[in-house]
């Protein structure tokens, strides 16, 4: 059984920064980055893909651990990203993860955004586990917009600018016995991951706000580099401990 779920994140600001603030967010994140560079596909049209490898042995339950083959928890993702309309898909041994997303100015209200036969709206607490107090959009105000911060039951609907993050996640675990669990794990994680994801974006929108695309892409350059020579101080170390 392929789990198909839709989730819905409603943000304070205009799809056009969404694009600068996601771009900033992922930019911070560790990973081996592999590919870079833009695209043009009769399919997908244009954009810039990228190509990483994701190593999960520590991130994910021991249960998993105990029965994974090994090297099976090493995902590779690939991500085209053609904003407004993204897609990435993660694909490991007996796993794909695919998740497409729809940028739209509205408040969470456009039906089918993706062209779903069945969704789900989505709207969780933050993990109490997860909570930082500098990335509460209830205690942050920008200063650099005067946004937030979001204290009030009907932000979603009164907040200026708005836009509206659609994404489509299917999930797919193929090894006998633990599809079930291991898919709502999957899904669960996401939502928690999106949650924390988007909170953390809003409260750094003065880190973000007024970028380029090409501050953003020498970002990636610099973080890539970083993560590289750090591979390469660690194997240097192995090879000295051997």
């Amino acid at each position: 059984m392929v789990v198909v779920k839709e989730y819905r994140v409603t943000n304070n600001c205009t799809v056009e920064e969404y694009k600068i603030a996601q771009l900033y967010s992922v930019a911070k994140m560790v990973s081996e980055v592999l590919e870079n560079r833009p695209y043009d596909d009769p399919k997908l049209g244009k954009g810039q893909y990228t190509l990483k490898i994701y190593h999960l042995e520590s991130r994910v339950p021991a249960i998993i651990r105990a029965v994974a083959p090994k090297g099976s928890l090493k995902l590779r993702e690939e991500a085209w990203n053609g904003y407004p309309h993204c897609k990435t898909e993660w694909m490991g041994k007996n796993f794909q993860l695919v998740t497409e997303s729809m940028h739209l100015p509205d408040r969470g209200d456009t039906e089918n955004a993706l062209s779903l036969t069945q969704s789900e709206l989505v709207y969780r607490k933050i993990n109490s586990s997860a909570y930082k107090k500098e990335e509460d959009p209830k205690l942050f105000k920008s200063k650099k917009t005067g946004r937030g911060p979001l204290t009030a039951a009907d932000w979603r609907q009164t907040c200026e600018p708005v836009m509206t993050c659609y994404k489509l996640v299917t999930a797919e675990f193929k090894w006998f016995g633990l599809q079930t669990a291991v898919e709502a794990f999957i899904h669960k994680t996401m939502r928690a991951m999106m949650a924390q994801f988007h909170r953390q974006l809003f409260c750094e929108t003065d880190d973000w706000h007024g970028m380029t695309i090409e501050e953003l892409r020498a970002m990636e350059d610099k973080t890539a580099q970083e993560l590289l020579e750090k591979r390469k101080q660690e194997a240097t170390a192995a090879t000295a401990m051997e």
